[in-house]
């Protein structure tokens, strides 16, 4: 209890300095399994997914969302493995059995009413190798996107994140290319389209790497900015690698102050897609504070999104699996205590 008391009075602190008092745009959860089978080297097995779908795996994703959903969350990120969609094949071509299970996961979240991020699960890399460097040519990268987004392009509330975790790119600048050119694929700006940076897509060093100045030159067809949204994510371990259970930051000094006064400053904005801890009373009082911070940055950072749930075990040391019982869905400690919208009186989100 007293840790608790102790996170509630961080976290009171920190709105005392809030730059606006609108709430967050987008609260959520990462639903993994369809990008289970991928290592940080973007080698990925299809056979290696677990999909939450009840009639693949007899894991319940959308009973996961629909639980989430009635909590107040409104987003949910659906990680896939390039190679699952494509059944294994360095090629744009989607497989027709492969999309249409995912398709399944993406259909279930629509159908909640929630917004769906189509995430491309691949380190900027297929099998090794990165994207326009060495790896898939832009041209392969862009058909995969324009076969994707192609089927999704009426629907306005299907988010795309062109990939997850760049990291170790040799030049930030070719990559940003590489994000350009796909863009060609997604509903330009009609849809929200999610620019990752490299170092794992790291919040802290967005400006630092370079990724802010190369990703700031990326624009629609149409030479607009409208609804490219930079990829941001951040783990409050003592190494950010979100590997460890303890927290031991809010990241707002190094992390998320720094972010907002870019994106104020070039008139950009941000989506936390991946933050989350271990169901310790540690991170309980980090993330807190780390979200309603972001909360009080809401002109800039749209919001956040939980990893994770869907098909890991309730063991995994990030886990935010809810655990059915005979009375319904329980919350993880950290999902209970401060993620969910329900329950986090400091964060309001908006359908």
């Amino acid at each position: 209890l007293h840790s608790f008391v102790a996170a509630v009075l961080s976290i009171t602190t920190v709105l005392v300095n809030a730059q606006t008092s609108a709430p967050l745009q987008f609260a959520g959860v990462n639903i993994a399994g369809f990008d289970f089978g991928c290592s940080t080297d973007g080698t990925c097995s299809a056979s290696g997914a677990i999909p939450p779908i009840q009639q693949l795996s007899g894991i319940d994703g959308v009973g996961q969302m629909q639980h989430f959903f009635n909590d107040g969350y409104n987003v949910f990120r659906l990680p896939v493995g390039w190679q699952y969609l494509t059944n294994d094949q360095m090629t744009g071509v989607l497989d027709e059995t492969q999309f249409a299970n995912y398709n399944t996961l993406v259909s279930d979240c629509l159908n909640i009413g929630a917004y769906c991020i189509i995430d491309i699960h691949n380190y900027a890399r297929y099998n090794g190798q990165v994207i326009g460097q060495g790896g898939p040519s832009n041209e392969v990268f862009a058909e995969l996107w324009s076969d994707i987004a192609s089927y999704w392009k009426n629907e306005t509330k299907v988010i795309f994140g062109v990939m997850n975790e760049p990291h170790d790119i040799p030049n930030i600048s070719t990559w940003a290319e590489s994000g350009m050119i796909s863009l060609d694929g997604p509903g330009a700006s009609t849809q929200m389209i999610l620019l990752p940076g490299t170092d794992y897509t790291s919040a802290k060093n967005f400006v630092s790497s370079g990724s802010a100045d190369a990703l700031g030159e990326v624009k629609n067809p149409d030479g607009t900015f409208t609804n490219l949204i930079m990829d941001v994510h951040r783990y409050l371990d003592s190494d950010g690698s979100g590997t460890n259970a303890e927290c031991v930051t809010n990241g707002i000094d190094d992390s998320w102050t720094p972010l907002a006064t870019w994106l104020r400053a070039n008139g950009r904005k941000a989506l936390n897609t991946e933050i989350g801890g271990g169901n310790v009373e540690s991170c309980v009082s980090y993330v807190s504070q780390a979200i309603s911070y972001q909360a009080s940055q809401s002109d800039v950072i749209l919001g956040y999104i939980g990893w994770a749930a869907g098909s890991f075990a309730t063991s995994y040391v990030l886990s935010q699996v809810p655990s059915y019982s005979g009375n319904g869905w329980n919350d993880t400690l950290l999902v209970s205590m401060t993620m969910s919208p329900k329950t986090n009186k400091f964060v309001v989100t908006v359908a």
